[in-house]
């Protein structure tokens, strides 16, 4: 019984969850973290900055206790983060980039989990202001609450669900959408997690999203395939498949509407501030910091006043020396 203190917290039903679903054995489950490790040392390129048995057991959760995969999955886990070391340079929740996403509710978070224990998470893309927040900390503020979640060992073992609402986002604004910054985010996600996704939702996606879902398609894993799930406006097939009564009002659910600050709050404590002082500094100070990085130039038009539109701001200008090949394709799907 030993080795159980790896399991401590755990549910005797999820425990047994885990065993066949995950292929989890309490008896050998230190051989099995040790196994992994010793695969370090045929990476030196890779800095591990965390090998403790607790962190290691998430990638085996994650990839069914499959060792090999379970590393190859540790090391991209590494190298995604070595790689794109700006998004990682303040990743804590009172970053500025990171705050501002998380007070807008990128991404909202549910309280209550679905009928099988996966904790829900929801991004409403009207609600992106892109003159306020950049892709790339949207995606870092996704992938720090994902930190913090994954450290809770129910959902190492249940997982997540995704459900993107893409009402009233237009397509000037879904041609930010570039295919390099959504492989980035695909990359950080699927190939560099150690989460299970359930399931990933789109609901009211109009033709342009699902052009550029048809886009991002080779780089997604059969397995992430099969588990996305286009609804368009047909709740009844979302709700097959979460039960109205984990989910808000937005989605058909019962629950009240979700409150964009309820996640926040709970990451930023006393921090978390509802009036928006961010208004007052200026916005152009926050991101000149990165501005030399090729990503950030890419994911955010230039720093201008709130009023300005992206036209005026010349970021079409911009778009056409780089970008133009790749909304191309989108635009021909019309």
């Amino acid at each position: 019984a030993e080795m159980t203190h790896l399991q401590a917290g755990l549910s005797p039903e999820t425990i047994e969850k885990a065993r066949l679903e995950l292929n989890e054995n309490p008896d050998i489950l230190h051989q099995d973290i040790q196994q992994v490790r010793d695969m370090i040392i045929t990476r030196p390129d890779i800095g591990f900055l965390r090998t403790d048995d607790a962190f290691i057991l998430r990638f085996l959760r994650a990839r069914k206790f499959h060792q090999t995969e379970a590393f190859r999955l540790l090391a991209q886990y590494f190298q995604y983060r070595q790689l794109n070391l700006d998004m990682f340079k303040n990743f804590k929740a009172d970053d500025p980039g990171i705050k501002r996403a998380l007070t807008d509710g990128f991404p909202g978070v549910l309280e209550n989990r679905d009928h099988c224990g996966r904790k829900i998470l929801l991004l409403f893309a009207a609600n992106w202001d892109q003159s306020r927040n950049s892709f790339i900390d949207i995606l870092r503020a996704i992938l720090l609450s994902l930190e913090v979640l994954i450290e809770d060992q129910e959902l190492q073992i249940n997982g997540f669900i995704l459900i993107i609402d893409w009402s009233n986002f237009s397509f000037k604004e879904a041609s930010k959408l570039t295919p390099s910054i959504l492989k980035l985010a695909i990359e950080g996600l699927q190939d560099s997690f150690p989460a299970r996704f359930g399931g990933v939702h789109f609901v009211n996606q109009p033709w342009y999203i699902h052009a550029l879902y048809t886009l991002i398609k080779p780089f997604l894993k059969d397995k992430t395939r099969k588990r996305i799930f286009l609804h368009g406006n047909n709740l009844n097939s979302l709700h097959q498949l979460i039960h109205p009564e984990c989910l808000p009002s937005e989605f058909g659910g019962t629950l009240p509407p979700y409150d964009m600050g309820t996640w926040a709050r709970t990451l930023l404590g006393p921090d978390y501030s509802d009036e928006n002082e961010y208004t007052h500094t200026s916005y152009n100070a926050m991101h000149v910091k990165h501005a030399s990085s090729n990503l950030e130039r890419e994911a955010s038009p230039k720093p201008m006043k709130r009023s300005q539109s992206v036209v005026e701001a010349g970021t079409l200008k911009h778009e056409d020396q780089g970008e133009s090949e790749n909304t191309q394709p989108l635009l021909a799907l019309d």
